[in-house]
């Protein structure tokens, strides 16, 4: 799916932008290593060949002023004229009006999982779903936690101080594990290559990818995050 089909009919080049936030690593079905086969795959089957591979850890819900990676995608595929691939549209966004301020834009992008040739019109329809998704999610949520706070219990209740100082710690390692299990696919495939733990680093904060502390990569991050898996 793109906005201009001829366009893209006659280039071979195109850019790969993966997404996962935080929350969802290692959770999703669709974490970078996924992102990156789906894209692979597509690529393959329709010809196009992969100038760069742009990766960013951000939460949707973000504006473009705030997704760096998915900036420099957008820049850099206006500079070689070529189309930007992602491998679900909900990897750009979940919101209708950002999926339609980036059609304005005039940067053609590909959804792997909808086809090379997909109609705006569809496009505008998946947009539309996801959001309604992403609104029915919050609903839920914030029903459930009423449904809670009538049964009578204490959300926040500082005598459970402690125990919910230890679900926090354990919510966060388990973020920890999940970033983990989400970026180290990537890192072992530049491994696999031949490349030294500051390189790998370096590779990493050109893509814009983040820690899971949200900082940049150095060599010794890297040795223990690989390090961690054993």
């Amino acid at each position: 799916m793109h906005t201009s089909p001829r366009l893209c009919i006659h280039m071979k080049t195109a850019l790969a932008y993966l997404r996962v936030s935080t929350s969802e690593q290692g959770r999703s079905g669709l974490g970078l290593a996924a992102q990156r086969k789906a894209i692979d795959d597509f690529a393959s089957a329709e010809g196009f060949t992969l100038a760069d591979v742009i990766t960013e850890v951000a939460s949707g819900k973000l504006g473009l002023d705030d997704r760096d990676g998915l900036r420099k995608a957008l820049a850099k595929a206006k500079k070689l004229r070529c189309p930007v691939i992602v491998a679900k549209l909900d990897r750009l966004s979940r919101d209708v009006a950002f999926i339609s301020g980036l059609m304005a834009a005039g940067t053609p992008f590909i959804v792997a999982e909808l086809g090379a040739d997909t109609d705006p019109f569809i496009l505008h329809l998946f947009a539309a779903l996801s959001e309604k998704e992403r609104k029915l999610i919050a609903s839920r949520t914030k029903s459930a936690l009423a449904d809670l706070k009538a049964q009578g219990v204490q959300l926040g209740n500082r005598t459970n101080l402690q125990e919910a100082q230890a679900l926090g710690q354990a919510r966060n390692a388990e973020k920890a594990a999940a970033f983990a299990a989400g970026i180290l696919p990537e890192v072992r495939r530049l491994q696999a290559q031949a490349m030294t733990m500051t390189q790998i680093a370096d590779e990493l904060n050109r893509r814009g990818v983040k820690t899971a502390l949200g900082r940049t990569w150095h060599q010794s991050t890297v040795s223990r995050l690989i390090k961690s898996a054993g």
